[in-house]
């Protein structure tokens, strides 16, 4: 670290990455280039979770004298924590614990803040003096070089798309359970809370750039269930960078299947019961034939979509079950 750290930050944004240093340097520039109201103490925490490419450099090369901003003064200081060990969770279990900022923001490597993000987070932090946690909106950073079909508004449109998306309106709102869950892309936490909840389950968490997943959406519903109050911000905005290898089908079907299978994983309601449910296996079925006679590329796409979604569940029921015998949950028996 090579610029003075404010002890306890008003907000402290964390960032875990992995081998994305120039998204990093992105993700980084968007915070320096932010509003913040003259109040607020901010800093920056970030976790090189098994990096192999230039972040520890870059890392290392930041402060009040680097060439990464032209106004220095508007320079957030930052320090970093080098974590070998691969996989999401680990790095946030890591690194949570060893933040001081009154208020833990997560930013993820591939996001860019919008410049109104910081200053909507302290005064949320003010005004809503109840809640535990607070998110706010992602919306895909499009530079006009994607495909036509992810702005079709169809029957045969492909939703949700292989880039994360979330948005709960333009007005402040307190988010019950159960209603809308939000990752954790762009979520921010008060210190202490962490420790009430415990850590992000190692094994729902990605490693590397996999298309795992879960632990976020997870920590929250435990969260909630435990009493923590959720407030959404809509000027907590985020843009999620869009890679070209995201919009192809062959992504677009594994990044289905695997949203799935994390989605019904965290359930309950197949833990005690023997094979697949029979329901599931009539949508894999119905998707297939849907499919294999689609007569157009749109029609084809949206059912190889859901297909895969469809299989994926599937997939969820066994890891739920697998996940109940580790941990001796109590079953439910066949009715």
């Amino acid at each position: 670290m090579n610029c003075h750290y404010p002890d306890t930050p008003d907000i402290e944004v964390l960032i875990c990455t992995h081998n994305r240093c120039e998204l990093l340097q992105r993700a980084i520039s968007s915070l320096n280039h932010c509003k913040r109201r003259p109040e607020d103490e901010i800093g920056i925490l970030v976790v090189a979770n098994a990096c192999s490419d230039g972040t520890i450099a870059f890392l290392e090369a930041y402060g009040p004298n680097g060439a990464e901003e032209s106004d220095l003064s508007a320079k957030i200081p930052l320090r970093w924590i080098e974590d070998p060990v691969p996989g999401k969770s680990h790095a946030l279990n890591l690194a949570i614990p060893q933040a001081c900022g009154r208020l833990i923001a997560f930013v993820d490597d591939d996001h860019r803040v919008d410049s109104s993000y910081l200053a909507a987070l302290g005064a949320a932090s003010e005004r809503y003096p109840d809640a535990d946690l607070f998110c706010g909106r992602i919306l895909p950073d499009w530079d006009g070089n994607e495909p036509a079909w992810v702005h079709e508004t169809g029957p045969y449109r492909i939703y949700p798309l292989p880039v994360p998306r979330f948005e709960l309106g333009d007005s402040p709102k307190r988010v019950e359970p159960g209603t809308a869950t939000p990752g954790g892309g762009n979520l921010a936490i008060r210190r202490g809370l962490f420790e009430r909840n415990g850590p992000f389950r190692l094994e729902l968490g990605p490693e590397g750039h996999n298309l795992g997943g879960a632990e976020d959406i997870e920590w929250v519903q435990r969260a909630q269930s435990r009493g923590a109050t959720l407030y959404y911000l809509p000027d907590m905005l985020q843009h999620h960078y869009v890679e070209a290898g995201r919009l192809t089908l062959p992504y677009v079907m594994r990044k289905a299947f695997e949203r799935s299978s994390s989605t019904i994983r965290l359930g309950k309601q197949h833990i005690g019961r023997r094979g697949v449910p029979p329901f599931m296996i009539r949508k894999v079925l119905t998707y297939l034939i849907k499919a294999a006679t689609a007569l157009d590329t749109p029609r084809r796409r949206f059912f190889l979509t859901r297909l895969s979604a469809a299989a994926g569940e599937i997939k969820g029921v066994f890891l739920q079950r697998r996940d109940a015998k580790a941990t001796a949950l109590p079953e439910v028996p066949d009715r």
